[in-house]
C-alpha cells in the first residue's frame, strides 16, 4: 500500500492504519530501535510510535511518511535512554553516541552550546557534504544502521563506510572547532 493511501486511513480514523504502517514499516523502525536499546526497548518504542502516528494524524499530514515515523520513532528511544538513564536503571549505552563523542562538544564546558544554534550549525554541515557522506551520515548516526546494512544498501564495501564516515566525523570536529564548539 502506497504512503499516501495509508495516511488517508488514518485520516477516515480507520483501525488498519496501523496494520498498514506496521506491515511496510514496521521491520525498519524495529531495526533502528534495535541500533540503540535491548529489542524488548526498541519493540515499546516502535508501538509507541504507532500510538503517535494514530493520535497525531490528523492534524499532521506527513509528506513522507517514513521520514516521519522515523523521527517520532528516534524521539521515542531517545526519551526511552533518557528514562533509563535518570533513575540510574541499567541503560544500554548507544555505541553510535562513543563515535561521534570525538567531535561533539561535551556537556561540560565552560559555556553550554545551545542546542538550536549547534542543529542549525550541524544541518549546514550536511547540506555541503557530497550526497554519499551525506547518506552514510544520515544512515549511520540518525537511522542508527550499521555499517553492513549501510554497505549493502548502498552497494560498497563495509572497509569504504568506515573509511568516509571517520572521515566525515574528522571533517565534522575541524569544522565545530573552526567555530568555536571546542571540546
Amino acid at each position: 500500500m502506497e504512503d499516501l493511501e495509508i495516511i488517508e486511513l488514518y485520516w477516515k480514523r480507520d483501525e488498519s492504519a496501523i496494520d498498514e504502517t506496521a506491515a511496510k514499516y514496521g521491520e525498519r523502525l524495529l531495526r533502528m530501535g534495535k541500533n540503540m536499546v535491548t529489542p524488548e526497548d526498541a519493540e515499546e518504542c516502535v508501538n509507541d510510535t504507532y500510538l503517535a502516528a494514530w493520535n497525531q494524524i490528523p492534524p499532521t499530514r506527513p509528506s513522507c511518511l517514513f521520514a516521519w515515523l522515523a523521527k517520532v520513532c528516534r524521539n521515542a528511544i531517545c526519551h526511552r535512554i533518557s528514562w533509563m538513564q535518570a533513575k540510574k536503571r541499567n541503560a544500554v549505552t548507544m555505541p553510535l553516541e562513543e563515535e561521534l563523542a570525538e567531535c561533539l562538544p561535551s556537556s561540560t564546558t565552560e559555556e553550554e552550546v545551545d542546542a538550536r544554534e549547534l542543529g542549525r550549525f550541524l544541518s549546514v554541515f550536511l547540506e555541503g557534504l557530497p550526497r554519499e557522506k551525506r547518506l552514510f551520515f544520515m544512515r549511520r548516526y540518525w537511522f542508527g544502521d550499521s555499517i553492513a546494512d549501510i554497505a549493502g544498501r548502498f552497494g560498497v564495501g563495509e572497509s569504504k563506510v568506515k573509511v568516509t564516515l571517520h572521515r566525515t566525523r574528522e571533517q565534522l570536529k575541524r569544522e565545530l572547532e573552526k567555530e568555536g564548539y571546542a571540546q
